[in-house]
């Protein structure tokens, strides 16, 4: 019987652990100070960002190619934030920068999660 519960009770606690740490953004409780340089990314479609992005954010459509492309282009030793509309988006440009060798990325998850994180303000 021990062995039987344990077969069962360990899976499902691994499982449980594994499905909280791979959430796509994290808690919106973590304040973060945005230092001068610090470069924010929208990985949002253009409409997503001309109905409202944070002020100073660079847009790069994640699902337009456009985070790869600028990968070149983009200093890999950066200070990154990064938001999206859920946290996905952002997370996959993430992954992708990580690859790419860029280390300094922080997933700021959803445009509110964003906003409130870093303090910056929604315009457009």
């Amino acid at each position: 019987m021990r062995r039987t519960l344990t077969s069962i009770l360990l899976p499902l606690t691994v499982c449980a652990f594994g499905l909280v740490a791979c959430t796509s953004a994290p808690s919106s409780a973590t304040k973060l100070d945005v230092a001068p340089d610090t470069i924010i990314l929208d990985v949002r479609t253009p409409e997503e960002y001309a109905a409202g992005h944070l002020e100073g954010a660079q847009l790069l459509d994640f699902t337009g190619g456009a985070v790869e492309a600028a990968l070149p282009s983009l200093d890999p030793e950066a200070e990154y934030f990064v938001y999206c509309r859920s946290g996905n988006r952002s997370g996959q440009a993430i992954a992708l920068m990580e690859r790419a060798g860029f280390a300094d990325l922080t997933n700021l998850g959803s445009l509110e999660q964003a906003a409130e994180r870093t303090g910056l303000s929604v315009v457009g």
